[in-house]
C-alpha cells in the first residue's frame, strides 16, 4: 500500500486521500462484523480497525492523512457531546437532583483522586502527567452499558440511576479535564500565575454560557424551518461553536454538551438529535478509527517506553486496575449517602467501568495540547485501556443489572402472577407478532432513520409535490 500512495502523492494527491478515507470507513465496517457474534460495542472494532491499519501494523493509511485530519476529532466530539445534552432534561431531574448529584460527583472524583494519588504520589510522575490522568479516569463510556440495557429490557431503581449518573458524568469529567488541563500547561510552562490559571477558567465559563446562547438560537431558527434544512443549521451553529473553541484553546466539548441541553429543554424536540445521529455514524466512524491509528502500540511494550523511570506497560496495568477500584468505591460511598437499596448500592460501580468516547477524545486533545512525549503517552495509556474497558465493560454490566435484580430478580414478574390468556387472545397475540415481522423485514426502521426519512420526504414534496414523493418512499 505504501508504494502505492507514494505513486499516487506524486500524480493525484487528492485520490489517494480520498482513497485513504475509503480504507478507513471499509475497515472499521468489516471489523464489525467480526466482533458482533462476540456481542462487542462498534467502538471496540473501529479502534481495533485502527490500530490493524496504521503505521504500527499493516500501513494501510499514510501518515498524513491521519496528521491532517486532526479536526475530524473536534467534530465527532461535537456530535456526542451536543447528544448527550438530550439526556439532560429538566423533568427527567426533579426530585432527584441532590441524590444523583452526590453519586456522580463521588464516582468521578473519586476514581480521579486514586489515579493522582497512584500517578503523582506513588510513583512520582510529575504534576501535568497526574492531573490530566487522572482527570481523564472520571469519564464513563455508557454506550456499552446502555445496549445492555436495552437488550434485557432492565427496569427499576437502579437501571434509572445508572442512566442519570451515566448523563451528569460528562458534565462532571469534561470540567475536571477543563481544569487540569489549564494547570497542568501551566506547570509545564514554568509560570504558574493566577492568570495563566484563571484565563483558561474564564474560557471555559465563557464557552457554556455560549453554549447556553447558541442553543436557545437553534430553538428559534427551528420554530418554521424546513426539514431539509434543520441539519444544515444545527451542524453550522456546532462548527461555529467548536471554531471558536479552538481559537480560544479550550475544549468545546462542555459548550455542545449545554447546547443540546438548552435545545432539548427550551424546544422539547428530540427529532432533530435522532436525525444527527442517523447523519453522524459514518464521522464517528472516523474519529474511533483515526484514534485507532493514533496508538502507540509500539511504545507501549516497548521496555525502554518509560516516564519518570516507570515502564509504560506498568503505569497502564495499574492505571486500569485503580481506576476500577476507584469508579466503584465512588458510587458505593455516594449511594450509601443518598439512602439508595442496598442492591443498587452494593452494584452500580461495577456498570460504571467502560470508558471510551469522550475520554479517547480528550487524550487526543490533551496530546495535542500538550505536545511532546507526556502528550503521547497519556493517549496510549487511554487508548490501551479503553479497549480492555470495553471488552469487559458489557458482561461487567449484565452482571450489575442480574446482581441488583432489574433483570431476573426477584422484582421481576413470575410466570405464575401472569393470568392465562384465551386461545382468542393467543391468536391476536399470534398475528401481531406475524405482522411485526413482516413490517421488520420490509418497512421498519430505526427512529433515526426515519427522523432522517421525514425530512427527505418533506423535500421531496417541496420539489415534486405529493403524488410523486409518494411513489417515491413507497419504492423504498
Amino acid at each position: 500500500m505504501e508504494g502505492l500512495y507514494e505513486k499516487l502523492q506524486a500524480t493525484s494527491p487528492v485520490s489517494a486521500v480520498i482513497l485513504a478515507i475509503a480504507v478507513i470507513l471499509a475497515a472499521g465496517f468489516l471489523m464489525t462484523r467480526l466482533t458482533k457474534p462476540l456481542r462487542l460495542p462498534n467502538v471496540t472494532a473501529y479502534i481495533v480497525a485502527g490500530i490493524l491499519i496504521g503505521p504500527f501494523c499493516l500501513k494501510a493509511v499514510p501518515q498524513n492523512v491521519i496528521k491532517d485530519s486532526a479536526f475530524v476529532s473536534d467534530i465527532a466530539l461535537a456530535f456526542i457531546a451536543f447528544s448527550a445534552g438530550e439526556f439532560f432534561r429538566v423533568s427527567s431531574f426533579r426530585g432527584k437532583e441532590k441524590q444523583l448529584l452526590v453519586i456522580t460527583l463521588f464516582e468521578a472524583l473519586i476514581a480521579s483522586l486514586f489515579v493522582f494519588v497512584l500517578t503523582f504520589f506513588v510513583l512520582k510522575l510529575g504534576l501535568a502527567f497526574s492531573l490530566v490522568l487522572a482527570a481523564l479516569a472520571s469519564a464513563t463510556a455508557p454506550a456499552s452499558t446502555l445496549m445492555t440495557i436495552r437488550q434485557t429490557g432492565a427496569k427499576g431503581d437502579f437501571v434509572d440511576t445508572l442512566i442519570s449518573v451515566v448523563a451528569l458524568d460528562d458534565v462532571v469529567s469534561l470540567f475536571a479535564f477543563s481544569v487540569a488541563i489549564s494547570v497542568a500547561m501551566a506547570s509545564v510552562s514554568g509560570v504558574v500565575e493566577s492568570k495563566t490559571v484563571l484565563l483558561p477558567f474564564a474560557y471555559n465559563l465563557l464557552m457554556i454560557a455560549l453554549g447556553g446562547a447558541m442553543g436557545y438560537l437553534l430553538k428559534l431558527l427551528m420554530t418554521k424551518r424546513s426539514t431539509d434544512n434543520r441539519l444544515i443549521v444545527s451542524i453550522a451553529l456546532l462548527f461555529a461553536l467548536c471554531g471558536v473553541g479552538a481559537a480560544l484553546g479550550v475544549s468545546p466539548l462542555l459548550a455542545c454538551m449545554v447546547m443540546g441541553a438548552v435545545y432539548i429543554n427550551a424546544s422539547n424536540d428530540d427529532k432533530l438529535f435522532k436525525q444527527l445521529n442517523y447523519f453522524s455514524p459514518p464521522v464517528l466512524l472516523f474519529f474511533f478509527v483515526r484514534s485507532g491509528m493514533s496508538f502507540r502500540l509500539d511504545t507501549l511494550f516497548d521496555a525502554s517506553a518509560r516516564i519518570a523511570g516507570v515502564p509504560l506497560l506498568v503505569i497502564g496495568v495499574l492505571y486500569f486496575a485503580v481506576r476500577i477500584i476507584g469508579k466503584y468505591t465512588g458510587a458505593y460511598i455516594g449511594c450509601k449517602i443518598s439512602r439508595k437499596p442496598k442492591k443498587t448500592t452494593n452494584t452500580l460501580g461495577l456498570a460504571l467501568i467502560p470508558q471510551a468516547g469522550v475520554a479517547i477524545g480528550l487524550s487526543e486533545l490533551a496530546a495535542r495540547t500538550i505536545g511532546g512525549e507526556t502528550g503521547e503517552v497519556i493517549q496510549t495509556i487511554i487508548m490501551s485501556s479503553s479497549i480492555l474497558y470495553e471488552l469487559i465493560g458489557p458482561a461487567m454490566a449484565k452482571l450489575a443489572l442480574v446482581l441488583s435484580g432489574a433483570i431476573g430478580g426477584k422484582d421481576a414478574v413470575t410466570e405464575e402472577k401472569v393470568p392465562q390468556k384465551t386461545e382468542r387472545e393467543l391468536l391476536i397475540e399470534r398475528m401481531n407478532a406475524i405482522q411485526a415481522e413482516i413490517d421488520k423485514d420490509n418497512y421498519a426502521r430505526s427512529e433515526e432513520e426515519k427522523a432522517f426519512s421525514e425530512a427527505a420526504e418533506e423535500y421531496g414534496k417541496l420539489l415534486y409535490g405529493n403524488d410523486r414523493n409518494r411513489k417515491f418512499i413507497n419504492r423504498r
